[in-house]
């Protein structure tokens, strides 16, 4: 099974708001996941960014692989 630390995008048209969550990669990006690990909304100013950075290690260490958007927001936390 090939998991992703992806954003699942929820929010009404034209104000997205996300959920970072740990999915398979074969569901659809707002379809089944198997945990969530924060949220990301961009509309705000200052963006606003929660992870949980232990659930976050402990999926990397498992070898999930974060989507670029991910990686670039575990980066800019200090997770990464």
């Amino acid at each position: 099974m090939a998991v992703k630390i992806r954003l699942r995008r929820m929010g009404a048209k034209k104000s997205p708001f996300y959920r970072i969550v740990v999915a398979d990669s074969r569901y659809p990006r707002d379809g089944r996941f198997i945990e969530e690990l924060g949220t990301y909304n961009p509309v705000v100013t200052p963006i606003e960014v929660k992870i949980d950075a232990d659930k976050a290690k402990q999926w990397l260490g498992n070898g999930a692989q974060p989507t670029d958007t991910v990686k670039a927001l575990l980066k800019k936390e200090g997770i990464l």
